[in-house]
């Protein structure tokens, strides 16, 4: 399992009653998830309307990250050409795998001062994961014509408007304004169309269904050497570029990661001082469920946070509550956040 439950408690008497209770629940007569404890150090409260305030950022903030976090995880499986191991040995987060990183989580207290409003912090992660994402796609762009391919289709003459208003929206990466005139005769003409390698069978089905024909031509002896040089070229700029690049996805790959697993645990922080109130009083907890045991173990954490509201088995997921961000998520009596780990989307 590569899914997580963030969730917290307030303490009891103490944190550690609060811990101690869960891990009795949960993992010493029935085996229905891994726990660790997680460490939240001691952030600056500041006032409600602030904390309520944040509450909602850090929700746009976390959904956003995440996103950061994915693009550059597929990234590098494009790279890599979609090896399930190689992908898997290079998405790591401060040098260890995934699980790992969040299992053990700590604070990094250079990235984020404790000592800055949880506001600035916030802000210093929003503007780290938008230069990565800024800087990932200058590097697509600039990658991208080492690693597309081009592709040939003769169209009748009265397909010509069709043809350009419609190629770049035949399938994904496509490049814009690729498309060029090649050849013509009294009939048709011959366009050629530059796209990323994995979408070539995906445009080219899409082209058929558009009655555009894909068909095998022939250059003229100097146009054949033109395009193999220009082949070449491309093959050894794609050869220079790929060391650094994969390096530079590895690196910004952890940062992303670290700077989401950061803003959950803001979330968790936030969230806790609103539901359980002041003085800062509760226990950051990290499950790592059982799969089988899913559904039990989440009847087993009601059972056992109930009491802190018995309005949770009731409440609408669909209200809104200012501070508590029930809009389309689920609701329960202690705070709870999912994370899951399972960043790509691999084809089979």
């Amino acid at each position: 399992m590569t899914e997580f439950w963030l969730i917290s408690a307030p303490g009891e008497k103490t944190c550690q009653q609060t811990w101690d209770k869960l891990m009795l629940a949960t993992t010493r007569t029935n085996n229905l998830s891994t726990n660790n404890k997680f460490n939240i150090p001691d952030l600056k409260v500041g006032t409600l309307d602030v904390l309520v305030g944040l509450s909602d950022e850090l929700t746009k903030l976390d959904t956003f990250v995440e996103s950061v976090v994915k693009k550059v995880a597929q990234y590098m499986a494009d790279v890599l050409e979609d090896s399930r191991d190689k992908v898997q040995e290079n998405l790591l987060a401060n040098g260890v795998d995934l699980v790992t990183y969040i299992s053990r989580f700590q604070w990094d207290m250079a990235k984020y001062p404790i000592k800055q409003s949880l506001k600035n912090i916030s802000e210093i992660i929003s503007k780290q994961a938008t230069q990565i994402d800024n800087d990932l796609k200058a590097r697509a762009s600039a990658l991208s014509l080492v690693v597309m391919q081009y592709w040939y289709f003769a169209l009748e003459m009265t397909g010509y408007a069709d043809w350009q208003k419609t190629y770049e929206t035949l399938a994904e990466m496509v490049v814009p304004r690729s498309t060029k005139l090649l050849f013509e005769d009294i009939d048709s003409g011959l366009f050629s169309v530059t796209l990323f390698r994995k979408a070539i069978d995906d445009f080219k089905h899409k082209a058929r269904e558009n009655k555009f024909t894909v068909r095998e031509f022939l250059y003229n002896e100097e146009e054949m050497k033109a395009d193999k040089e220009e082949m070449t070229r491309l093959s050894t700029d794609k050869k220079k570029q790929f060391g650094p690049l994969v390096r530079w996805l590895k690196v910004n790959f952890s940062e992303a990661f670290i700077a989401w697993i950061h803003i959950k645990a803001l979330r968790v922080f936030v969230e806790s001082v609103l539901r359980y109130g002041l003085p800062v009083n509760f226990q950051a907890m990290l499950l790592q469920p059982n799969k089988k045991n899913m559904k039990k173990l989440r009847e087993v954490l009601n059972d056992l946070y109930k009491h802190l509201d018995s309005s949770a088995a009731i409440i609408d997921a669909a209200m809104d509550i200012p501070g508590l961000n029930l809009s389309q998520q689920e609701y329960y009596p202690y705070v709870y956040y999912k994370i899951d780990c399972n960043l790509l989307d691999f084809k089979v």
